[in-house]
């Protein structure tokens, strides 16, 4: 499960920051997540609450905000939406579409004591 190598690496984020930033305890972790990052959303909430403890995240909510797939083709250079990494372009059939949204995993925001 990379889940929780993910997560960990998300903690590990959140403890710097509350190094850094002189905050004790973060009450609300809000993630970033993209439909095509290959990443199960419920195994990351399992995994956060397991890789928290004794950390200042400790006890903190996870929201986790999805990101939609979107590409542009490079062919007709239509912006599009990917519901498939490999998919053709809806707008023309070209095969030649760059993701450019929705494989993303980054910590947007903390709300801390």
């Amino acid at each position: 499960m990379h889940e929780m190598a993910l997560t960990e690496n998300v903690v590990e984020i959140v403890c710097e920051e509350a190094r850094k930033q002189g905050f004790d305890r973060v009450r609300i972790v809000r993630l970033r997540v993209g439909d095509m990052a290959a990443v199960e959303p419920e195994a990351l909430r399992f995994c956060f609450d397991a890789v928290s403890r004794g950390t200042a995240a400790e006890g903190a909510a996870l929201e986790i905000r999805r990101a939609p797939g979107e590409g542009r083709c490079l062919d007709c250079g239509e912006a599009v939406p990917r519901e498939a990494r490999f998919a053709d372009c809806p707008a023309c059939g070209g095969r030649r579409v760059q993701l450019t949204s929705g494989d993303e995993l980054r910590v947007e925001e903390l709300e801390v004591d």
